[in-house]
């Protein structure tokens, strides 16, 4: 990369000086190499005046698509691939070479503030929809910066934090959507996290930045900081971070400038991270285009079709919904129907192009009654007052539709608890008490406690946080304009304790402790066999379907699963068949059953239709700590496929020939390792059958069961302690030659 000829012409001020921003928006000027500007984020352009940088709410009118928390959920990569499409195309528009986006970190916890931004806790999920994202933003010339880099799972201390995780769980949850986008979308930039991780800073950890993302992922593009992220810019450099932000950054400068001149940082070091910052200058000129312009009308049409298909049907007991259209009257309940809560806050905060609100699209789609209540005061507070006409609302309607939620998610600070807000819960409480035909929608960032006032509830509605065109969907949603497909990203747990991070977050004295390792999310829900309120993948729909015999065929490295789905119903509808995958038997602690693939079906009515669900062999692969790297285990994988992690109809074994596993025989390995291991068995014993000669002590020893489990965890090197031994330190270095030989 360092080779760029205009390099040489660069003096080392002026390469610093690329490796920062001008100011909180735009990369820094340098001769004839001119400012290309980057804005957040990952569900709008948030493009800001000059002077407004901390201004949250003063950003030019852009569309509000559905956060990740919604985009997720519709499980469908060809939508959320017209949705970046369409970012990008209102991005060039504006001006922005660089979208800020999309954040693939982990839902390791349900109370992480910034859960709306990100897709699910399952990475294999996080990758393909975010691969779909940064694919359809780039094929507008507009550049993608996958965030953030990396283990950036909670708020809480977030500039500071360490968080401590092994090896084998960082790499197979934490890391493996960033390896599948940066892979398969190559992102022009990737932006490293504030936090630690292992103690050390993400934007100066080189094992991450250069080793990793470099090395073994092929990674070409930039690095980029978060804004603030960068501790020491020399360090960070040299890490491999190649674009400190904001700016201007005058003192990292001139660290960096004096780094070099004294021999601290190797000049091939800046002349690499100026080089990358050219490249992406050049690239976003190429792609810029001052003729651009976007289709508002379009855009909010697009944002309304992904927000209606990220609306999860919880519950719909008695077949309440869809509602009918006439004929039926309505009371629309609470404050969130007028003004709804369609983003969180932060730096994704997006001033929309226009916003539509649930009550005034029910009433455009019902020629029936709709009366209002608003039920709670606008800042979410109990009020007496309100509560009681909502409840006089329902009891003289045919049906109570309930709007409630949480007050607020934000950046910068996680949430305290999963409870509805009091006032909230009381108002669901008291209005189905009245009127035993009450939907309750759900308008929150991240998933809620729904146990125990759901029991009252004949149907609920998941509308999470939906954008500016959340209002139409839902009340599409509702009155079965559109047929519901959306799924569960994330488990909702009956109770916050059950949690598998609930004992490790979060953290103390700087540190947050990976404890559950890999049982994350709904893998650790089943490995423990706990009951949840409702299962990662859930969703209903106004249809049935009927799930026909799997089947599988392996072709190198790939596995297809073919499943026949059968709409059973009245209604054309969407299934989402999601396959899973364990190995009975395996020696290798895994989570009851995994997400390997899963395939988006329509199906009318009456019809049948074939998922085709394609699964790549590495996708089975496990990290190995002892070998340094993945490795697939060979045997008989059971794929499941079902309409939830917990809702299984089908299942097929696929044998899969697996990777050379064995671990070299070490002094320090057990005697139990040593017997496991068929060479390493044969070269001991022969040791063994040779030391009767002598004493004979060791070889009576391994030849009681009862003592040999004893001595089994025993390294091999401690039989030099034993009376009468011949294990000495040459015979032992020989034994370990001759098992590797």
């Amino acid at each position: 990369m360092s080779h760029d000829p205009r390099l040489a012409r660069l003096s080392i001020a002026e390469k610093a000086a690329l490796t920062s921003g001008s100011d909180f928006w735009h990369t820094t000027a340098v001769g004839d190499v001119p400012s290309i500007m980057v804005t957040d984020g990952p569900h709008g352009v948030r493009k800001q005046p000059a002077g407004a940088d901390l201004d949250l709410g003063a950003s030019e009118p852009a569309t509000c698509f559905p956060p990740a928390v919604a985009l997720g959920s519709t499980w469908d990569a060809e939508l959320v691939g017209r949705v970046g499409a369409a970012l990008g195309r209102e991005a060039r528009a504006m001006g922005v070479s660089v979208l800020l986006g999309p954040g693939v970190n982990l839902k390791r916890t349900p109370l992480g503030g910034r859960n709306f931004e990100y897709y699910a806790e399952d990475p294999l999920l996080t990758g393909v929809l975010a691969t779909a994202w940064v694919q359809g933003l780039q094929s507008q010339g507009v550049g993608a910066s996958l965030k953030h880099f990396a283990v950036n799972s909670q708020e809480t201390d977030r500039m500071r934090v360490s968080a401590d995780v092994d090896e084998r769980t960082l790499r197979e949850l934490y890391l493996r959507a960033f390896q599948r986008v940066v892979r398969q979308a190559q992102p022009w930039t990737v932006m490293c996290a504030y936090n630690r991780i292992n103690g050390v800073y993400a934007a100066q950890h080189r094992w991450l930045l250069t080793e990793v993302l470099r090395g073994e992922w092929g990674f070409e593009g930039l690095v980029v900081s978060d804004w603030g992220a960068v501790v020491d810019r020399v360090a960070s450099v040299h890490a491999g971070l190649d674009l400190t932000m904001p700016g201007p950054a005058d003192a990292g400068d001139r660290a960096l400038v004096e780094a070099v001149e004294q021999g601290v940082l190797d000049p091939a070091d800046l002349d690499t991270a100026a080089a990358r910052v050219l490249a992406l200058v050049d690239r976003a000129v190429a792609a810029a285009d001052p003729d651009a312009t976007y289709d508002q009308a379009a855009h909010h049409a697009l944002a309304r079709e992904a927000a209606a298909r990220g609306v999860v049907l919880l519950k719909n007991d008695g077949g309440l919904l869809p509602l009918p259209r006439r004929d039926v009257s309505l009371a629309v309940i609470g404050e969130f129907a007028r003004t709804p809560r369609y983003q969180g806050g932060g730096s994704s905060q997006i001033n929309p192009t226009r916003l539509d609100d649930a009550l005034t699209e029910i009433t455009a789609l019902t020629s029936a009654p709709v009366v209002f209540a608003a039920g709670y005061q606008p800042d979410g507070s109990a009020d007496d007052t309100l509560l009681a006409e909502a409840v006089a609302a329902a009891c003289g309607s045919d049906v109570a539709v309930v709007f409630v939620g949480t007050a607020h998610e934000t950046e910068g600070r996680d949430r305290d608890d999963l409870d509805l807000p009091a006032a909230h819960r009381a108002l669901v409480e008291q209005v189905a008490a009245a009127n035993p035909n009450t939907v309750v929608v759900l308008s929150n960032g991240a998933v809620l406690l729904t146990s125990p006032w759901d029991r009252a509830v004949p149907a609920l509605v998941e509308g999470w946080l939906l954008g500016q065109a959340g209002g139409g969907a839902l009340a599409d949603v509702l009155f079965g304009v559109v047929n519901p497909s959306g799924r569960l990203t994330e488990t909702i747990p009956l109770r916050l304790a059950h949690h598998p991070s609930h004992l490790d977050f979060p953290g103390e004295a700087g540190h947050v402790r990976y404890g559950e390792g890999l049982h994350a999310g709904y893998r650790g829900f089943d490995a423990r066999e706990q009951e949840v309120a409702y299962p990662f993948g859930h969703g209903l729909s106004y249809t049935s379907f009927g799930y026909g015999q799997a089947a599988a065929t392996v072709s190198g490295d790939l596995i297809e699963v073919r499943v026949p789905v059968t709409n059973t119903g009245d209604r054309d509808g969407r299934e989402i068949v999601q396959v899973y995958a364990s190995l009975p038997g395996s020696p290798v602690r895994r989570a009851p059953r995994e997400l390997k693939g899963f395939a988006v079906v329509d199906v009318a009515a009456g019809q049948t239709a074939e998922a085709v669900v394609h699964i790549e062999r590495a996708e089975l692969a496990y990290w190995d700590p002892r070998l340094g790297r993945w490795a697939v285990e060979g045997g008989g994988y059971l794929l499941a496929a079902g309409a939830s992690s917990r809702d299984l109809r089908t299942s097929v074994t696929v044998e899969v020939t697996g990777d050379d596993t064995r671990a070299p025989l070490t002094a320090d390995s057990s005697l139990g390792e040593w017997l496991a291991d068929p060479q390493g068995a044969a070269v001991l014993g022969q040791a063994l059958a040779a030391s009767s000669s002598g004493s004979g002590a060791l070889a009576a020893m391994a030849a009681d069961p009862a003592v040999s489990l004893f001595l089994a965890s025993l390294p091999l090197s401690r039989l030099a302690g034993f009376p009468g031994s011949t294990f000495g330190p040459d015979a032992i270095a020989q034994l370990v030659a001759a098992a590797n030989a």
